[in-house]
């Protein structure tokens, strides 16, 4: 048995507002192989698409987009799990200052 971890994405919404906005998980899935992992991956993602009214009365969904990423891991002690890199432009000068 093999371990993946899973990168999934919904869109929440919400009824009679306009937002984006997003939920990212990451999942741990085992399976003998990529392709068991990723059908195993989409059949949990799947079963956590939900609707629900929230205290204010309104109906939120939660809708699928997408399994983003599928990885292989290794799970022993100081195993990587997750790793990013941002890079942002640099303000040549502030917009305001005092």
């Amino acid at each position: 048995m093999k371990t993946f971890a899973a990168q999934i994405i919904y869109k929440i919404e919400c009824q009679g507002i306009v937002t984006e906005q997003y939920e990212q998980q990451w999942r741990l899935i085992f399976a003998q192989s990529e392709k068991e992992a990723l059908q195993e991956a989409r059949r949990i993602a799947q079963e956590e698409e939900t609707t629900f009214v929230d205290r204010h009365g309104r109906t939120i969904f939660w809708k699928l987009i997408a399994v983003k990423d599928l990885r292989e891991i290794d799970l022993d002690n100081g195993s990587l799990l997750f790793s990013e890199v941002k890079e942002v432009e640099p303000l040549a000068a502030p917009v305001w200052a005092e």
